[in-house]
């Protein structure tokens, strides 16, 4: 169990560190190529933070223990709602104003994802025939984001003149096989983990994976609520569940049909919506205070100390 649980500690952090030169280099490819900021920050950095969550959920389905990718959805977003976005309120130390547009449509899409994935989930099997519908929402999201900046941005795009950036494109290729091969042992020594500790796969993902999977969310809020833009933090959690919950099914279940165990369907998926349904009610009033950041912080504790039995 020791080796299984180095070979995980180690292919985990090779997937965390692959994600984060991989998003790095693709933001620099993307400036190169004179993409608006807007889309740089939403669809290459906030779909970069949940690379671990989507590679790692393929690789779970194609090595035939699909179980593990409901549960690192829902102990994902469970992670990025309340722990993530409770420690990056709390550490504000201030109440964050929520006064963008964009984040009340990710609220929106918020909310409707987890709906629909609790109708591809609720008979215990994700069909690829049902699921396909979130990546089509997805996309919808996609282009209405695109739409309404584009309207209402000044930013005009200027040709740029410099040479391609290949350093960007190599570390992008180095890191894309980074990914996969820390995902890939991910996989393999978390299955380990599970049979030897006697525990469903699901059950490890749920707690042990997604809070390392989270790990990006987590620093990308950091370092934006060190620069004053504790806002963007909020809009790139946001935007990270979105993905995982629309996106993340579609694409394990084009590799075969996904399981989901009792214990999700029962418990964990019901906190799931639940974390959501709070994190929208208590952002009506367009701010977020530190108490309320440390609340959604013990809850996550009390889900963690029930999952393990306590």
């Amino acid at each position: 169990m020791i080796s299984s649980l180095l070979i995980f500690t180690v292919a985990l952090t090779l997937l965390l560190v692959s994600a984060r030169f991989f998003t790095q280099s693709a933001e620099t490819i993307g400036k190169w190529l004179n993409l608006p900021a807007f889309v740089i920050g939403v669809f290459i950095v906030g779909v970069g933070t949940s690379l671990p969550e989507l590679i790692s959920g393929i690789l779970s389905v194609r090595q035939g223990v699909s179980d593990i990718l409901p549960g690192n959805i829902a102990g994902s977003n469970i992670s990025n709602l309340l722990l993530v976005t409770g420690l990056a309120i709390a550490l504000n130390k201030k109440p964050i104003k929520i006064g963008s547009d964009y984040i009340y449509i990710d609220l929106h899409f918020l909310i409707g994802g987890f709906f629909m994935f609790v109708l591809i989930v609720y008979d215990g099997v994700i069909r690829f025939s049902e699921a396909w519908a979130g990546i089509l929402v997805f996309i919808v999201y996609s282009i209405y984001l695109i739409k309404n900046t584009g309207e209402s941005s000044d930013e005009t795009l200027v040709p740029k003149k410099t040479a391609f950036p290949i350093k960007a494109f190599l570390i992008l290729l180095a890191a894309a096989t980074g990914i996969y091969f820390g995902a890939n042992y991910t996989i393999s020594s978390l299955t380990d983990l599970a049979t030897a500790l006697q525990v469903p796969n699901a059950i490890i993902a749920l707690t042990v994976l997604s809070l390392g999977t989270t790990l990006p969310e987590l620093a990308v809020n950091i370092t934006a609520i060190k620069r004053g833009n504790a806002e963007i933090a909020v809009g790139n959690v946001l935007g990270s569940c979105v993905f995982n919950t629309l996106v993340i099914p579609g694409a394990g279940a084009a590799f075969g049909d996904i399981q989901v165990p009792a214990t999700l369907l029962y418990f964990s998926i019901p906190v799931m919506v639940g974390a959501g349904l709070l994190f929208y009610l208590l952002t009506q009033d367009k701010r977020i205070s530190p108490w309320e950041g440390i609340l959604f912080v013990i809850i996550y504790l009390v889900f963690m100390l029930k999952v393990a039995g306590f």
